[in-house]
Formats: C-alpha cells, structure tokens, sequence
C-alpha cells in the first residue's frame, strides 16, 4: 500500500477505495507555510546549547517534513532555506562577534544545504517507505555541510543537540551519522502517522515505530571499564574576553602558569589527588616559547614543579615566514619540549584567509590575521606520561574523521584543547561541549576539554560529565579517568553508516524523479 494513499473510510463510516500513487501536490496560500517552517527551525534551535531542549529535535523535523512533502520541490526549496536560516541566525549568533555580515553569510550558506534537502523531501515523498528516505535525507545534508566548501561546517548537527538524550547511545553503533538518522526518523515517522491519522492501523504503527527509536538505544551498551590516570585541566583565564584578548599574550601565559602553581600548591597540601598528566588548553601562550627565551623558560620552571609532563597549547612560527602553527605540545619534566600535534584542519577565515589576494581589499578585518595557520600533517595521537592521548584542537572536535583518526590511532584517551575566549557568554562554549561529550559515547574513551576561559570538562567514556568549569573563572579540575583499548562498533564501521544512509537517500529521490519523468511522459 503507497504510504501517500489516502484514507480509506470517509467519515460518515463508508468505505471507499484506497488512492495509490505519489502524494498530491498540494498549493495554497505560503505565507502559512512559511510561518510553520520558521517555527520548525526555532523548535531545532531549541534543542541545543545553551537551551539543551533535546526533545524538540523530534517534532522539528516532523513539521519540516510535512510541509516539504507533497510540495513542488521549488516551493519546498524555499521552505527548508527559511527553516534553516530560523536555525542557524540563532544558532550562531555568536558569529556576531566577528562580524554581522560574516554571521549572517554563514547562516545564508548553512541554510542552503536545507533547502536542498527539502526539495528532495519533497520528491521521496512520492515512495512507499518515504519516512526511511526523508530520514536518510537529513545524514545527506549533514554530511554535504560537513564537506563543502573549505572543508565544510558541521555545526547544527542534529546528533550535536542529542549528546544528553536517549538517542546519545547510537553514536557507539554508527557515530554521530546514526544519531542523527534514528533522531530524524523518530520525526519523519512521527509526520507519518499525521499524514494516515484517519486510517488508525497505520497510524498507530507510525506511532509507536518512532517511540520505539530512542527506546531501543536502552539496549546499546556503554563501558566505562578500563586501567586509571588520574588527569589535570588547567582554565587559567583571560583578562578580558572577546576578539582582543590575543592582545594580552603575556598575560594569558602567565595566568596559567599561575593556576598551575596553585594546583601544584594544593597537591602538596593534600587538597587535591597528585595527578599524572596536566592539560593546558589552546592558546595558553600566544608566545613561541622556540623563539622567545623568556615564554621558553617560564613554561620549563611550572613544568618542573609540576613532576609531570604537561600538554601546552601555543602558537608556533613556521613553518614559512607566512605562515604560523596551532599546537599541542608534550612537555616533559625531565626534558624539556618533546611530541608536538599541529592542528589538522584550521579555521578558514579565522586561522587562514582562502583568495587572500582577492579578498584582501574588501574587508579590512582580515588584516587581523596577517599569517595563515599552517595545516599539520598528521593526526594528534601523542604520549602524555602514563596516557597515549588523541588531541584534537578546538573546533577539530565537530568533524568525525578528526577525531576518529586518533582512536584509529591508538589513543586511549582523548583530550580537546581549546580557546573560546572570544565567545564567552555567547552559548558556542556551551554547544562544543555538547560535541565532546558525543565523542566521548561514539569512542568509548574519557574526554579532557581543556579551555581557556571555559568552558572546561572531564567527561566518562558514556558522555557523563565528572567535572565542568564556569565560564571567566580560573580553576583547575582533576579526576581519576580510564584508559580504553576497547573499539566501538562506530569505530569499526567508521565513515560507512553515513556514507550509505545519505546514498540511501540520494537513491531513493533519483528513482522518485526517473519515474515521475516516466509517468510524465505518458502522460
């Protein structure tokens, strides 16, 4: 039976026979339409940081996907860019800080990725299993967004708003992908069960199938178990936060060498367990301590009172006289600086200017970034003392094949060294914490973040949150943590899941547009 027939019993109790074929093309009035549609993408806003209304996912893509189905594909181009923009513009909001052209930009090209998806919504409504392939959709375009251009942008995911929910398990099946598939079908299932609302077996079953998605990750298992560090976070703190506190290079040094001499205080006093291995976050010293003597001996002096060694994150000359390095550097007590991570993927228009020559004349803003970062050459997989811990570098942690590289890798642990003084108080903090503790349940490995004004957290293997920071706040935080050898089913599946579900997808509106041609056609 075509999921798009329609009722089958008239309400004055008369059977009639059941219509088959594609979903009717609907029309009316769109300012309603379009109405819903920011509604939609105001619900999904809400399900993530700082909100955290995780269950608002659901009913989002249910109402996308009732008012894209049934459209022509234009017309539901149109409503999934206004649902997108409804997400995004708040969403990002803390791109404000940047530029109010630079915020609106990005949210413009995101949304972009929506309106495709809902004129393809629009096309698989025409199939018998049409709530799989919307579902299988939603991976597409997240993937598309996560690749293009420059490497795309993976922020909105919706997997990023269920990292505390009862879909957070899938991501130890088939990662962040699989999160947002099971999410996105309870959704589609949902709007299924609208659609056949008058015929009650149909109805029902929809029902029940889109409950019965986040139920299921009950089942999926998530072990803690493993051989114990114990770990140290340094948040020493900025002056003054916002775009200008890479002015206070010095100072921000010098702040962390602070909290961590009271942290070494505290040990010696019995306050605070003795830890094996201290995390300093991105951008801890602005100053190259390979050429600057001073930065060089200040960190060696906290080091060896620490007794341990210490990640540090700093700014690094080179490798050209164009070009400077994001990285996390193993500093050992006894000798000095040692294994060192360069960031792999650098911030297009934050860390690199892409079309510099061209673009250098427009907006005078990009003089603020007078060297491009340097891309590292390969994943952050570093031994910290008694650890072998994955690094990755502040936004790196929103791209799945980074952070999987490390697992890949060997780490056992995984740590996020980042700087989000620019965008304190702005809810991103908040939002790339949220992606931390996904990679925590899709890795089954414990996760150090690591920031420099907050905010920073140790998370268990299963996403839980052992210890967090307040934003602004200088502090150190120290807990026991496992070591796990242990693979994931994501971690052994990979890239795969995402890979064939967005095929799926793709699939199923090629086949829905060849056989609407072909009924054309004869027509």
């Amino acid at each position: 039976m075509s999921t798009a027939a329609t009722d089958a019993r008239a309400p004055g109790g008369k059977n009639h026979p059941v219509q088959h074929g594609p979903a009717p093309v609907r029309s009316g009035p769109l300012l309603p339409s379009v109405l819903a549609a920011a509604g939609s993408g105001v619900l999904a806003t809400a399900a993530f940081p700082p909100f955290d209304l995780w269950f608002l996912a659901v009913p989002a893509v249910m109402v996308l996907t009732l008012l894209c189905r049934g459209q022509r594909p234009r017309r539901a181009a149109l409503l999934g860019l206004v649902a997108g923009l409804a997400l995004f513009l708040p969403l990002l909001a803390w791109m404000r800080i940047i530029g109010s052209d630079a915020w609106v930009a990005l949210a413009l090209l995101e949304a972009a990725f929506y309106a495709a998806m809902g004129a393809l919504i629009s096309v698989v409504g025409r199939q018998r299993l049409w709530p799989l392939w919307a579902a299988c959709l939603w991976v597409g375009q997240e993937l598309a967004r996560a690749t293009v251009p420059f490497g795309g942008f993976p922020w909105g995911r919706l997997a990023f708003a269920e990292t505390a929910s009862p879909f957070t398990p899938y991501a130890a099946l088939g990662g962040a992908s699989l999160v947002t598939f099971a999410t996105a079908a309870s959704g589609t299932l949902l709007a299924a069960a609208v659609v056949h609302r008058h015929r009650r077996a149909w109805s029902v079953g929809a029902l029940l199938a889109a409950l019965a998605v986040p139920v299921a990750a009950l089942a999926v298992p998530l072990p803690t178990d493993g051989p114990r560090t114990t770990a140290a976070l340094v948040q020493g703190g900025v002056a003054r936060p916002g775009l200008d506190f890479l002015g206070q290079r010095e100072e921000v040094l010098r702040k962390h060498v602070a909290a961590t001499n009271k942290l070494i205080d505290d040990v010696d006093a019995g306050r605070t367990p003795r830890p094996d291995l201290i995390i300093w976050p991105e951008n801890a010293s602005d100053i190259d301590p390979f050429t600057d003597a001073g930065a060089f001996s200040l960190i060696d002096a906290t080091v060896r009172r620490t007794g341990v060694p210490v990640l540090v994150g700093s700014l690094v000359d080179g490798p050209g006289p164009d070009h400077v390095s994001n990285v996390g550097i193993v500093w050992s007590p006894v000798s000095g600086p040692g294994m060192r991570y360069v960031k792999r993927h650098p911030v297009p228009f934050g860390e690199y200017i892409p079309f510099r020559a061209e673009l250098a004349g427009l907006f005078r803003r990009l003089d603020q970034i007078p060297r491009d970062f340097a891309a590292g050459p390969r994943p952050g997989v570093l031994e910290v003392g008694p650890a072998r811990v994955g690094d990755v570098i502040c936004f790196e942690v929103a791209y799945d094949g980074l952070v999987r590289d490390v697992v890949d890798g060997g780490a056992r642990l995984l740590v996020v060294q980042t700087n989000n003084a620019t965008y304190n108080g702005t809810g991103q903090p908040a939002q790339q914490l949220a992606m931390s503790r996904l990679r925590a349940v899709e890795h089954g490995r414990a996760v150090l973040v690591a920031a420099t004004s907050g905010i920073s957290a140790i998370i268990a293997p299963d996403g839980t949150v052992l210890a967090r920071s307040r934003e602004l706040r200088p502090v150190s935080l120290v807990s026991a943590v496992p070591l796990r050898d242990g693979r994931t089913v994501a971690d052994r599946l990979g890239a795969w899941p995402e890979w064939l579900l967005a095929a799926a997808g793709l699939a199923a509106a090629a086949a829905s547009f060849v056989a609407a041609r072909r009924a054309s056609g004869r027509r």
